[in-house]
C-alpha cells in the first residue's frame, strides 16, 4: 500500500525514481491524446468560422459572457488551489493539502452549475444542436451550426471537468488516511496535470465561444 511516510514503489519498477518517471511519461502521453481530441475541433471550429463568419458572430452575441468570465475565474483559481494542494502534499502538510483539494472541488462544482443554467436557458428558447434548433431569433438559417459546435465543445470540456472532479475526490480521500506525503504524491501531480490541462483548454474555448463579437 502507498504512504506518505517512506520512499514507495511497485515490485516490477527499479525504484521510487523509476516509478515515478514513468508515472510521468504516461500521463503526458494521455495529455497528448486529449491535445489531438480537442485541436481536432478547434480545427472544424476554424474551418467553420471562416467559411461562416455570420453565424458565429450572431451566436456569440446570445452568450452571457460575464457567466463565461465568471467560469474563467473560478478555473483559474481550482487551478491554483490544486497546485497549492499538491505543493503541501509534497512538504508533509495533508490538512492544507486536503482543503485546497476539496476547494478545488467546490470550483469544479460552480463551474458546472453556471454551466447548467447557461445550457437550460437556451434550451428553453429552442436553442439547441443540429435538427432539435427551434430558435427564430437569428438572421441565418444555418445558425444551429453554431450551436452544434458549441453544445459539441463546451459538453466535452464539462465531462472532462467531472470526470477531473471525481479524480480529485479520490485523491483527496486518499490524502486525508495519510497514503500521499512528501515521498509519494504521484496520483497526485497526475490528477493535477490532467485538471491543469481541462482548465487551459476552457481558456481558449472562451474567447473563442463568447468574445467574437468583441474581437471585431
Amino acid at each position: 500500500m502507498s504512504t506518505g511516510s517512506k520512499p514507495y514503489h511497485l515490485h516490477h519498477y527499479d525504484s521510487p525514481e523509476h516509478q515515478y518517471s514513468t508515472a510521468k511519461l504516461g500521463i503526458w502521453l494521455f495529455m497528448a491524446t486529449e491535445i489531438l481530441m480537442f485541436g481536432g475541433l478547434f480545427v472544424l471550429y476554424a474551418i467553420y468560422k471562416n467559411k461562416y463568419p455570420g453565424i458565429f458572430i450572431d451566436g456569440s452575441r446570445s452568450l452571457n459572457w460575464k457567466l463565461g468570465m465568471l467560469n474563467t475565474g473560478v478555473l483559474i483559481l481550482s487551478s491554483f488551489t490544486m497546485a497549492m494542494g499538491i505543493y503541501y502534499l509534497q512538504h508533509n502538510q495533508k490538512i492544507k493539502a486536503v482543503i485546497n483539494l476539496w476547494i478545488t472541488v467546490a470550483c469544479g462544482a460552480v463551474f458546472m452549475v453556471v454551466k447548467y443554467f447557461e445550457w437550460t436557458h437556451k434550451f428553453e428558447h429552442g436553442i439547441k444542436a443540429g435538427k432539435f434548433f427551434t430558435a427564430h431569433d437569428f438572421s441565418y438559417s444555418n445558425q444551429a451550426l453554431y450551436y452544434s459546435l458549441y453544445y459539441t465543445m463546451t459538453g466535452l470540456h464539462g465531462t472532462h471537468v467531472l470526470v477531473g472532479m471525481g479524480l480529485i475526490i479520490w485523491v483527496a480521500i486518499k490524502a486525508a488516511k495519510g497514503h500521499f506525503g512528501s515521498h509519494y504524491y504521484t496520483p497526485v501531480e497526475g490528477v493535477g496535470i490532467f485538471w491543469h490541462l481541462v482548465d487551459l483548454i476552457w481558456i481558449y474555448l472562451f474567447p473563442l465561444l463568447y468574445l467574437i463579437d468583441m474581437a471585431r
